[in-house]
């Protein structure tokens, strides 16, 4: 295996669209929501470790899950893993960790991946991302993996390329926002638009090049540590500096800034698990295409519903279409699958 290639799995989201199995204490990445027998974290650790060296994976996540991610990854070590006293989004935990990986080893390929997103044919994905380390190894690229849209998808920001590249790889025109849902569907009529799947390669050095050009401050301020990182020192600096970073995301901050940005289709399945609907998308069904995890079933006049609980708990069901149907301890959701973005709003409520 290369010594060079590095991984970041961001593993900090709370997945408030899966409450009430995913939970601020306990989020969605650290659940098994396909039944699989591994939880999405493990699963994304194994996908990574057969292209890079398991000692050079860091999992970047909030120091409240640290104990949670020692146990689910028993093979790392505690300085694999990069704590964030505060959430500021994408930016400052990346440049964060791409300076403790430049410590490291300042000839450094790395890629960065979401903990919670589901790929299938993980033979194709080594082979994408190997295409990609590739790429960047030979120049200062910064590279996204990207998604060949199913549908005209609303909960996806995408990524525009030109329609005259006919390369393997395409030089990204534009980074474009959550779409509604007519402009979604001009976006996959035009043929020159990928779903941001939120993978990104590149080499350390270049990353930081586009950090201090592009975010001079972040840069400084992350720069004070330096000489701190992957000491003892480093944990007192990151409690009193990291709040004080910048909310936001790589893609604000240095994609859509940036004149070397590239994307390549992506050959593999894909589904970032977002919401109850996505998951259901990826569960089999039965005959009246219900699809059931953990539960014991009972079903009459029942179509499309994702039905979940703990415990092999029997359910009844009755006369239900499109539903989200999830027990768990003293929760009972009951809820419409075309409102599903509205789980986030009613989580907010009941916690607030």
């Amino acid at each position: 295996m290369n010594k060079n290639y590095y991984a970041i799995i961001m593993a900090g989201g709370v997945g408030s669209r899966f409450w009430p199995v995913s939970t601020t204490e306990f989020p969605k990445q650290f659940h098994d929501m396909l039944g699989t027998g591994e939880t999405l974290i493990q699963k994304t650790f194994t996908r990574l470790s057969q292209i890079i060296p398991k000692e050079n994976i860091l999992i970047l996540t909030n120091e409240v899950y640290n104990d949670i991610v020692l146990e689910q990854l028993p093979m790392i070590q505690q300085e694999q893993i990069v704590l964030e006293p505060a959430m500021r989004n994408t930016a400052p935990c990346i440049l964060y960790a791409s300076l403790k990986i430049k410590k490291q080893n300042p000839d450094a390929i790395m890629v960065v991946a979401p903990s919670d997103h589901w790929i299938e044919d993980e033979v194709q994905f080594c082979s994408n991302l190997q295409y990609a380390f590739d790429f960047c190894e030979r120049d200062e690229n910064l590279m996204t993996l990207g998604i060949l849209p199913t549908f005209a998808n609303t909960g996806y920001g995408y990524i525009e390329y030109d329609k005259l590249d006919s390369r393997p790889i395409k030089k990204v025109k534009q980074f474009r926002e959550k779409p509604d849902y007519a402009t979604a569907r001009k976006f996959i009529q035009s043929r020159n638009f990928l779903w941001n799947a939120g993978i990104f390669v590149w080499s350390v050095k270049t990353v930081l090049n586009a950090y201090e050009e592009f975010q001079p401050i972040m840069y400084d301020h992350f720069m004070k540590g330096y000489d701190a990182f992957n000491t003892t020192q480093e944990e007192v600096f990151i409690k009193e500096n990291y709040p004080l970073a910048q909310n936001i995301s790589v893609d604000y901050a240095i994609l859509e800034k940036a004149q070397n940005v590239y994307v390549l289709p992506a050959t593999f399945d894909w589904n970032d698990l977002g919401t109850w609907g996505s998951l259901y998308d990826k569960l089999p069904k039965d005959e009246q295409e219900n699809a059931v995890v953990n539960a014991s079933v009972y079903l009459e006049n029942a179509t499309n519903n994702i039905i979940r609980t703990e415990g092999k708990k029997l359910v009844v069901i009755d006369g239900l279409t499109d539903y989200i149907i999830v027990d768990k301890e003293d929760v009972l959701l009951i809820y419409p699958k075309n409102k599903e973005q509205d789980i986030k709003k009613i989580v907010s409520k009941i916690t607030s």
